[in-house]
């Protein structure tokens, strides 16, 4: 198992998953997942098993030999609320994720979610490589990382929205962190439930690309099988015929043909590659994220 683990050298400033053990390619660690936001290593655990004490004693070991790691941080979602310890140095004080020439904050000490998703890497290049110029439309936006993405990329306008206000004041804090006054302005933030705001998203229509990045299941706000048919009876009150859509979906219970199905009378340009990292024995419960013209 040791061997499984990885090794804390070179690992650079770049953000990115160093072991998916939910991905069935680690024996004995299928219920560990360990990401790296420079200086700090974040382990989740999803499990209690007795293996997990020595799983952090050994990171510990390798980060007093490493010179890129100061803080390690584990989470152990199998327990009510999800809750995160430092168990090795000290947190940065406004640590932040960097993907490429872009940043993004992050809650490492607090919060169930840290705030930036690693598996939607690739979205994230799609959106930069193809929102020149463009009216945005990002449904879901959490902290808005597509949003920034698509400002990256030159978007004319990106409209976020989200019901959660805290996630979308972090969104505008991932845009000024990255942007000047100005370039900040193309984004706006809607903090309103989409079914109950259609009317005024169907007002600011056409738009040439829409994201739709939905949590897989939601409490009582979203329910994939359920709300994802919604939005696709209602979607073309936003599109114009050139509109790109990104469609995404993060439920292990459902494969890409809920998507394909769903989106039967669109045109398929084709999924994203999965994020490097996320290799999956079973990639029909990865996040699947797919591009669709009307």
């Amino acid at each position: 198992m040791i061997d499984q683990l990885p090794k804390l050298e070179g690992l650079g400033k770049d953000c990115r998953r160093l072991l998916h053990g939910r991905g069935g390619h680690f024996p004995e660690l299928e219920h560990v997942a360990i990401d790296w936001f420079a200086p700090t290593l974040l382990v989740t655990l999803h499990a209690e098993k007795e293996s997990n004490r020595w799983i952090q004693e050994s990171l510990i070991e390798a980060a007093e030999d490493s010179s890129e790691v100061t803080a390690i941080v584990v989470q152990e979602r199998h327990l009510p609320k999800a809750p995160k310890r430092t168990i090795y140095g000290e947190l940065p004080e406004d640590p932040t994720a960097r993907e490429v020439d872009l940043r993004y904050h992050l809650t490492l000490d607090r919060n169930q979610n840290h705030g930036f998703f690693l598996d939607m890497k690739p979205g994230r290049e799609w959106v930069r490589a193809n929102a020149s110029g463009k009216r945005v439309l990002n449904l879901f936006s959490y902290t808005c990382s597509l949003s920034v993405a698509a400002t990256a990329g030159g978007a004319k306008e990106i409209i976020n929205l989200d019901m959660a206000s805290r996630a979308l004041a972090t969104g505008r804090r991932n845009h000024q962190l990255n942007f000047d006054k100005v370039t900040c302005s193309r984004a706006s933030y809607l903090a309103h439930d989409l079914f109950k705001s259609w009317g005024k998203l169907k007002r600011k229509a056409p738009y040439d690309l829409i994201i739709i990045d939905p949590p897989s299941n939601q409490g009582s706000s979203f329910y994939a099988e359920k709300d994802y048919p919604k939005i696709l009876r209602r979607l073309p009150d936003l599109i114009g015929p050139d509109t790109q859509i990104l469609a995404c979906l993060n439920a292990p219970h459902l494969d890409e043909s809920f998507l394909t199905e769903l989106f039967a009378d669109y045109q398929l340009e084709g999924p994203l590659p999965r994020a490097t990292g996320f290799e999956d024995l079973r990639p029909e419960a990865a996040l699947k994220s797919l591009i669709f013209r009307p």
